[in-house]
């Protein structure tokens, strides 16, 4: 418990009589959002459905005053009938009204214009009379704040005449958007008080089905309301004749509108997806949008969230915008009709821009190059790894998505290519870096004036002891180590190309650090005496001979051949500061 509460609890307890205070450290209780259920499902979502027009400004095309006349005098307060009297609060003991020019001084057609800020789906307009109705009058809307205008209804006792149209029309699902005229407000009485009153969706077909009628939907949507009067009621003050003027006609010197109270109720257009409207920082009215959804009237996706093409909400499904499944390896995605149409309509996002080496419409696969590691999961940010194909073991820089296994050229073998397959020994060719090591007959590479001799016997001389110590060093005529590289047979000999790494002794000064060779009697590497691989390392302390067509070092049973260990490097180079020193005896 948090100590404000604490502290509450204890002055209770103390005998103090806090039963009519609010406790004010109880946890505010937040409403719960009707965009969503008590199990945080998405649900269709509406404002609350008001009187759009109350407070806004209207513009009139003639007002009483302006400019002022005997009649109405702007300054004086008892006189003034701004068009803001048509929007503002009005009760039945405080009718305040808006009034046109007498129409001896203006055009009988006088327009009231009223913008509403942003869409709103408008169910009907009413105007409340102050004067007599006109006998004539059109209710217009915008879509586009007042770029462009289309009728939304008619009044006049001769519909024909004055606006072309029939008294009275049938309206079907074919002409659900057509304006109708009527004469049903023609009625001079009351005199004043007077309603005209027009609903966007009576009689229309569909509107028992407005979820699913897009036609519908269109036709009560509207930014701006424009009323025109066309055409006064002319009589005399008391229902005498009319005045006539010197040709003949009705004189109008007495006629004006006046109008209380202009009212359009409906609600915020917010398709379904938000439960209220509100301003944003620069004072425009937009909808407090849920469901992933954005816009002044939640009309488009969130980004990111294009998995299922935008929908206005129903009664039914609320239609929210879905987020792309990425794996966590993208920020941006679009939305692909012809994908969505195959899943079923289930799933049409596009991943774009796939991150951490990743590929794919939902970047759930490793790029070329790069395979999964199976241990991480596919949202890990190393769930993909580099191939690192060998550049010369490799046949190509793609492997195997699943494993990592690079495509190896023969006999080379290896996650990445980097070793000859067993059989095989490295050449110099990047073409075929591993070569066949050819077969070797211990009985065919002997003489044929020397019997066959048994391996054991024959090599024996040269086995035993192993360890490196100044007798055996100053014995030998070279010692080096080297790395084999490559072999060929020339005669009864095999002749190893191999690079010379470190001399620490050697009477033949033509023997330098880099490539050389070493010639081995098949014989005596038929019985692995000495046993030498490809690839490898060693260590070789040998007798010099040199014959001029075999140049390079020799080895034979009797020499040291042993796999190199970095631990002789100190031992080796002691021994050989020792034999500087004249430690060697003399041959």
């Amino acid at each position: 418990m948090d100590p404000l509460s604490m502290l509450w609890l204890l002055l209770t307890a103390c005998g103090l009589d806090l039963s009519h205070a609010v406790n004010p450290f109880a946890v505010q209780q937040i409403p719960p959002d009707p965009c969503y259920d008590e199990k945080g499902a998405p649900r269709r979502c509406i404002p609350e459905f008001v009187n759009a027009a109350f407070g806004k400004e209207v513009h009139a095309s003639s007002t009483c005053g302006k400019p002022a006349t005997r009649h109405c005098d702007s300054s004086d307060p008892r006189k003034a009938h701004p068009a803001s009297y048509l929007t503002d609060l009005n009760t039945a003991a405080n009718m305040t009204c808006w009034r046109s020019e007498t129409l001896h001084h203006s055009p009988q057609n006088i327009t009231l214009t009223l913008s509403l800020g942003k869409k709103f789906e408008v169910i009907y307009v009413s105007l409340q009379f102050c004067s007599p109705r006109p006998e004539s009058a059109a209710v217009f809307k915008s879509m586009d704040y007042g770029k462009t205008w289309v009728p939304y209804q008619y009044y006049s006792s001769q519909c024909r005449k004055i606006y072309g149209k029939p008294n009275k029309a049938t309206v079907t699902k074919q002409n659900e958007q057509e304006a109708l005229c009527t004469d049903g407000h023609t009625d001079l009485y009351p005199l004043t008080g007077g309603l005209i009153a027009f609903s966007t969706l009576d009689g229309r077909p569909s509107a028992q089905d407005f979820d699913n009628s897009p036609v519908l939907q269109d036709w009560v949507t509207a930014t701006d309301i424009r009323v025109i009067f066309s055409r006064p009621h002319l009589f005399r003050e008391l229902g005498g004749r009319d005045h006539e003027d010197e040709d003949g006609g009705a004189s109008s010197s007495s006629y004006y509108y006046a109008v209380g109270e202009f009212q359009v109720g409906g609600r915020c257009k917010c398709n379904g997806h938000a439960s209220r409207c509100m301003k944003d920082k620069e004072g425009k009215l937009v909808c407090d949008c849920k469901h992933n959804t954005e816009g002044p009237e939640c009309d488009r996706c969130k980004p990111f969230h294009y998995d299922r093409p935008w929908q206005r909400a129903t009664a039914r499904e609320a239609n929210e915008c879905l987020a792309c499944n990425c794996n966590l390896h993208a920020r941006r995605c679009r939305f692909n009709m012809e994908l969505y149409k195959l899943s079923g309509r289930k799933s049409g996002g596009v991943c774009l821009n796939c991150r951490h080496n990743t590929a794919g419409r939902h970047c759930h696969y490793c790029k070329e190059g790069f395979y999964r590691d199976m241990s991480k999961s596919i949202t890990d940010r190393k769930a993909c790894k580099a191939c690192d194909c060998h550049p010369v073991g490799a046949a190509g820089k793609t492997c195997n998505q699943t494993t990592g296994q690079c495509p190896c050229k023969d006999g080379v073998t290896g996650l990445t290519c980097n070793r000859c397959a067993k059989g095989y020994q490295q050449s110099r060719s990047p073409v075929a870096p591993c070569i066949k090591i050819p077969a070797v007959n211990p009985t065919s590479v002997v003489t044929s004036t020397e019997e066959p001799a048994d391996c054991d016997s024959y090599c024996k001389p040269a086995k035993g002891n192993y360890k490196i110590n100044m007798k055996k060093y100053c014995k030998k005529d070279y010692v080096v180590q080297v790395n084999v590289l490559d072999m060929e047979t020339v005669a009864n000999w095999a002749k190893f190309t191999v690079n010379i790494l470190s001399v620490y002794k050697c009477r033949d000064e033509r023997v330098k650090r880099g490539d050389n060779f070493l010639w081995i009697h098949m014989k005596d590497l038929a019985c692995k005496c000495p046993k030498i691989q490809i690839s490898r390392k060693y260590l070789v302390m040998g007798i010099s001979e040199n014959p001029t067509d075999r140049p390079g070092l020799m080895a034979d049973k009797n020499s040291l051949v042993i796999q190199w260990r970095d631990a002789w490097t100190r031992r080796l180079r002691k021994l050989q500061r020792r034999e500087k020193k004249g430690k060697c005896l003399k041959p």
